[in-house]
């Protein structure tokens, strides 16, 4: 997956928020903004490509100085916000790219 079109469909205004996505980032005290942010200035660090209905792929972005995750589903059209989070130090490396490796 390539981050430019879906950085093109956020700046078009073409995303559809799944109800998932708003009840866990009400729940984590996350805007919309601060998504939008992610994906503007965020990059690719995995990809999902069987994932249905759509395509998806997980980006790590800095907002204000927070790490947030955001996953996104893609067509030629349309991107699809699934969920966002704080990636948990616990979880990830430091960079918050690469996941830990289970102990």
């Amino acid at each position: 997956m390539n981050i430019e079109p879906i950085r093109r469909l956020c700046e078009d205004d073409s995303i559809q928020w799944s109800l998932h996505a708003l009840k866990r980032m009400r729940e984590r005290r996350i805007t919309s903004d601060e998504v939008i942010g992610c994906i503007r200035t965020g990059e690719i660090i995995e990809e999902y490509p069987d994932d249905r209905p759509l395509p998806s792929c997980l980006i790590y972005g800095v907002v204000i100085s927070r790490n947030l995750h955001t996953v996104v589903g893609s067509s030629d059209t349309l991107i699809s916000i699934i969920t966002a989070y704080e990636p948990d130090p616990d979880e990830w490396d430091p960079d918050f790219k690469t996941r830990k490796e289970p102990a």
